[in-house]
């Protein structure tokens, strides 16, 4: 099974590439970490008590607030929802403060994440799909890139461009707001020049600067090339004899591996 890992940055078109790739004629499953980083801090789960234990005393307005339709112990007395935009405050930006809890944030997340990621995968496999997206944000800087036999990212070439699309989905960002959440990602043309490295039929860069029909169009050709390179046969191949997954699994790890200690190599001489 082909292991596809789909990111890029904030209002780049990730999320609409994903969506195209849930539907016909792909039909491919979609294991979204933003969906599953939401099930892991729900109110009741290990991670959602120790977001509050770290950001509660100095946030005020972390849970949403009390009201008619909201008790104070949260609809199922498990507690009250995380308010995500005043979190999002607490986190975004690249001050020094900002960059430290965005760490902690992402320390409680990020394990629970990979452990629910890891079920679905198995099931994915199980069901004998040819391929599964990993809908990652964030899949280069937590090194899940290296589990991926193809890489995805959906850029713009354009700043101006990202930030006036975020503040159209998001109405209620100011620029300012907006400005701190596109700069504590990583820039998007280094995630393109770094999936580009990969080589063909290894990364695959969805330029997403035109219109809704052009990208789709671009997806189509890169799937359509991505499903040539995995026959049927090789599925069930792999399927019907788990010990050579492992050791496909393993050969593209280490793969990736070498080509991300090459990129970091680079990346140091240039600095």
């Amino acid at each position: 099974m082909l292991l596809i890992g789909l990111t890029g940055s904030i209002a780049t078109g990730k999320s609409t590439v994903s969506s195209l790739l849930s539907a016909p004629p792909h039909s491919l499953p979609i294991i979204d970490a933003d969906v599953l980083a939401r099930k892991v801090v729900e109110p009741g789960t290990s991670g959602y008590r120790a977001i509050i234990k770290h950001f509660g005393p100095s946030t005020p307005d972390l849970l949403v607030e009390a009201s008619d339709s909201m008790p104070a112990d949260g609809p199922d007395s498990r507690g009250r929802p995380l308010n995500r935009p005043a979190l999002g405050k607490r986190v975004f930006g690249d001050s020094e403060e900002r960059t430290r809890d965005r760490a902690v944030l992402n320390g409680i997340v990020h394990p629970a994440v990979r452990r629910e990621m890891t079920k679905q995968v198995l099931g994915c496999y199980l069901r004998g799909h040819w391929a599964v997206v990993l809908d990652i944000p964030l899949l280069f800087e937590s090194g899940l890139d290296r589990f991926c036999g193809v890489t995805v990212v959906v850029a713009v070439s354009d700043r101006e461009t990202q930030l006036q699309r975020l503040m159209a989905r998001d109405t209620h960002l100011s620029r300012d707001d907006a400005e701190h959440r596109v700069r504590s990602q990583t820039d998007v043309g280094v995630k393109a020049t770094r999936c580009a490295a990969r080589g063909a039929g290894k990364g695959v860069v969805l330029w997403n600067d035109g219109s809704a029909q052009e990208l789709a169009a671009s997806l189509d050709e890169a799937m359509a090339e991505l499903r040539a390179s995995s026959p049927e046969w090789w599925l069930w191949l792999l399927l019907a004899c788990p010990p050579l997954a492992v050791a496909v699994a393993a050969w593209r790890f280490w793969q990736n591996v070498e080509v991300n200690r090459q990129w970091e190599k680079q990346t140091r001489g240039k600095l």
